[in-house]
Order: structure tokens, then C-alpha cells, then sequence
């Protein structure tokens, strides 16, 4: 009897190899190496050793490490790297697909099952590549009567939504990509959206299920809006400012959060209902409406919502550090040179060792701080999911309605009593500056 097997060649496995790398080659030089001087014409070079750097000499940092440092250091700085790059984009993606495994695996744990393992040696740790290239090759089915147009635009603008949210949550002074003067509110503008996305597509799909869901979704986060907002009021009070830079910065001496418990909680529990978390899932309520308001997602136009949910996620745990957590302030842990003498040095691979010129020992330490806080607030919002049950929908709303908008309103006016007291505030005898 033949095998079922095919015969395994070595010199076809060599030749396979050699062919994918031809490819490559071919597609860097053929369209990714024009692409890339196109751009550089168009963007402004820094100067290096006295000469404006072309895009001729930009290339010439992978073999010239003295013009390498500079050349990262201008474009760190610039806007496209920060919208692209870090804080922005990139950066919230990678934080949003550690986040996805490692709650598959902490509910796995917490419910004494084994979660993602076998791909991967380690704990599964492909299993998310695994499922990100499933998603990327999956058919796409999009129902008969629905809304095309639609149906393909709103997980865009799903995720869209959450990197503008993103893209206003600093991570270290001067670290952030819209630096507005008034980033709570343009926070909150854009969080709007969400439900207005998510009824559309439940719309659009022509089915009952989403639309369902979708009736959930707007019920639910329309509840939990008002103490959402409210419980943000007294910060601003406290920090006399609307910028979330300088909300953080006012927490310099002292936390919101031993100044406002109340309005930390009251945010904490809200921002669960804004993300349709348990206890508030009811939006994605599997046992009843099938999958809510995804039922009808398929592909990729569930691996952009599913995207735009943990970007959502990091954003309002980033929101949290920043209004109640002090944001990235924390003692400094990080030496003030990674090799001391570099910069005195003339030895231009000691210095891109050291990352001279691009080391900062103050932003280090920020960013670090406000990632293990940001860190730390996930971890609570993905252990709440594991040891709480889904709430009904009355029960939901009268929390919404009634619990948090009156805990809001008391904790409001003991603070305005403080602030006119002269207790806290910047002029009182607790001074938050």
C-alpha cells in the first residue's frame, strides 16, 4: 500500500527556500526601497555632521553607526513616529495582543483549564499568530440583505475610533500623540462614537441578533455615560485643567485616587460597562443572543473589532492611571547612562550601545511607570471577567441610572465643600502641587 505521505526532498525543501527569498528580495528592491525614498523626499531630514542628510545618506546609517543615533533620534521626534510607532499605534497594538493571551490563559487558570498550548512551546505562545493568520485567510461572509457599504466601514471605524481615543493618552511628558488642551472632553467626544458604531453595523447586518445586541450595547453604555463623565468632573476641579498632561503632573505629590475613591470607583466600574466586560456583557450575551452584536462577523471583520476592543481597553486602563494613578510618576530606577563614559567616548559603537543621544533616563522611567500601572489595571478589569457572573439588564441599568449617578453627585459636592474649605485643591492646606 503507498503512502499517504509525499515524498520529502531536501533539495525541493532548499529550493522552496531559496524561492521565498528571491521573493523577498524582489518585492524589497522592486517596491518597498521606492516607497521609502519616495517618502524621505517628502519629509524634512535632520542635519548630521554639519550636512543636510539625503535620502541617499539615510541609508548610509546601516553601515555608518555615527550617523545611525542622530538619524533615530530625529525620527523618534517626529510626529509620524509617534502617530505610528510610540505611544500611538503600534505600541497600543502590542499591549492589546499580550493582553488577548494572557487572559486566555489567566481564565484558563482561574477555571482549571489548560487554555492555549499547543501552539508553541511555551505556554502556547503562537497561538495568538495562529489566530491572527486565521482570521487573515478566513472568508469574510457578508449577509444577503445586509448594508454592504456599511457593513465593511464600521469595524474601520471601530478601530479608528480607538486609536483617536489612544492617540490622547500620554505615557510620559511629552510623550503623546495630541497633546490638546482639552483631552478629557475630546476623550469623551470620541467614546461616544462607540455605540453609535456599534447599532450601525448591528443595523446593517440585517439580522436579528445584532440588532438585538446593538439595542443592548446603546441601552447599556448610555446608562453608564453620565457617572462616566461625572466621575471625571472632580479631577478636573482638583487639577484646574482639562489637559490630561497636566492632570497627571498635578498628581505630583499626591494621587486622586486617596483624594477621590468614590469617583475612582465609580470610573473603575463604568469604564467595565463601557468596554461590555462582565459583569456588563450583556451586549455579547452568548447564552441569549447568540454573540450579540458580532454574530454576523466573520474574518477580519472580527479580528478589527475584536482589535478595537483591547485598544479600547488599554486607552481607558491608560485613562485611569492618568486621572487617579498619578500617572507615569514613580521613583526613579533607571541610571542616568547605560554605559557610563559613552558620551564622552569616541568610539562610535560604544555610543549606539549606550543609545547616546536617544537614552533618556526621565522618560525611561515614565514610560515604565505608567505601563506597569496601565498593566496592573488591566490585570483587574481581565480578573473581574473570571469571577463574576453577567448581571440582568434591569439590574444593569438601575447601576447606571441610579447607584453611580447619586455616588457621582455626593462624592461632587463633598469635594467643591473641601475645595471652597481650603482643605485640598491648589491653595488648600493638602496642596496637590
Amino acid at each position: 500500500m503507498a503512502s499517504l505521505t509525499p515524498d520529502f526532498r531536501f533539495g525541493n525543501f532548499v529550493a522552496s527556500i531559496v524561492w521565498v527569498l528571491f521573493v523577498v528580495l524582489a518585492l524589497v528592491t522592486v517596491l518597498i526601497l521606492p516607497i521609502i525614498f519616495f517618502t524621505l523626499f517628502y519629509i524634512p531630514l535632520p542635519v548630521v555632521d554639519g550636512q543636510v542628510l539625503t535620502p541617499y545618506l539615510f541609508f548610509s546609517m546601516m553601515v555608518d553607526p555615527s550617523r545611525t543615533l542622530p538619524i533615530l533620534q530625529f525620527f523618534m521626534h517626529t510626529t509620524l513616529f509617534k502617530a505610528a510607532v510610540f505611544p500611538g499605534f503600534v505600541f497600543a497594538a502590542l499591549i492589546a495582543a499580550v493582553t488577548i493571551f494572557v487572559e486566555r490563559k489567566l481564565l484558563a487558570k482561574m477555571q482549571l483549564r489548560v487554555g492555549p498550548l499547543y501552539a508553541g512551546k511555551v505556554e502556547g505562545i503562537f497561538q495568538l499568530l495562529a489566530d491572527g493568520l486565521k482570521l487573515l485567510t478566513k472568508e469574510i461572509i457578508v449577509p444577503s440583505g445586509a448594508d454592504k457599504p456599511i457593513f465593511w466601514l464600521a469595524p474601520i471605524m471601530f478601530v479608528a475610533t480607538a486609536a483617536a481615543v489612544v492617540a490622547l493618552i500620554p505615557v510620559a511628558p511629552g510623550w503623546v500623540v495630541a497633546d490638546v488642551d482639552v483631552g478629557l472632553i475630546a476623550v469623551f467626544a470620541i467614546l461616544g462614537f462607540f455605540p453609535l458604531i456599534a447599532l450601525l453595523f448591528s443595523w446593517a447586518s440585517n439580522s436579528k441578533y445584532p440588532f438585538i445586541g446593538g439595542l443592548r450595547a446603546l441601552h447599556q453604555m448610555i446608562a453608564f455615560e453620565i457617572p462616566f463623565f461625572l466621575s471625571a468632573l472632580p479631577v478636573v476641579l482638583l487639577s484646574s485643567s482639562l489637559n490630561l498632561t497636566e492632570i497627571a503632573r498635578s498628581q505630583y505629590m499626591i494621587w486622586n485616587i486617596f483624594l477621590l475613591p468614590i469617583n475612582a470607583f465609580v470610573f473603575f466600574i463604568s469604564s467595565l460597562a463601557e468596554l461590555e466586560r462582565i459583569p456588563f456583557d450583556l451586549p455579547e450575551a452568548e447564552s441569549e443572543i447568540v454573540a450579540g452584536w458580532l454574530t454576523e462577523t466573520t474574518g477580519m471583520i472580527y479580528g478589527l473589532i475584536q482589535l478595537g476592543s483591547y485598544l479600547k481597553l488599554y486607552a481607558l486602563a491608560g485613562l485611569f492611571v492618568i486621572l487617579f494613578l498619578g500617572g507615569w510618576y514613580g521613583p526613579q530606577i533607571f541610571p542616568p547612562e547605560l554605559i557610563p563614559g559613552a558620551h564622552e567616548s569616541n568610539l562610535p559603537l560604544l555610543q549606539m550601545l549606550a543609545l547616546d543621544g536617544v537614552y533618556n533616563a526621565i522618560t525611561v522611567n515614565s514610560v515604565f511607570w505608567f505601563l506597569i500601572k496601565t498593566i496592573f489595571i488591566i490585570f483587574l478589569m481581565l480578573v473581574i471577567r473570571g469571577i463574576n457572573p453577567r448581571i440582568r439588564i434591569d439590574i444593569l441599568l438601575h447601576t447606571g441610572w441610579y447607584k453611580l449617578i447619586v455616588l457621582t453627585f455626593i462624592n461632587l459636592f463633598v469635594v467643591l465643600m473641601l475645595i471652597y474649605g481650603g482643605i485640598i485643591g491648589p491653595e488648600g492646606v493638602i496642596s496637590i502641587r
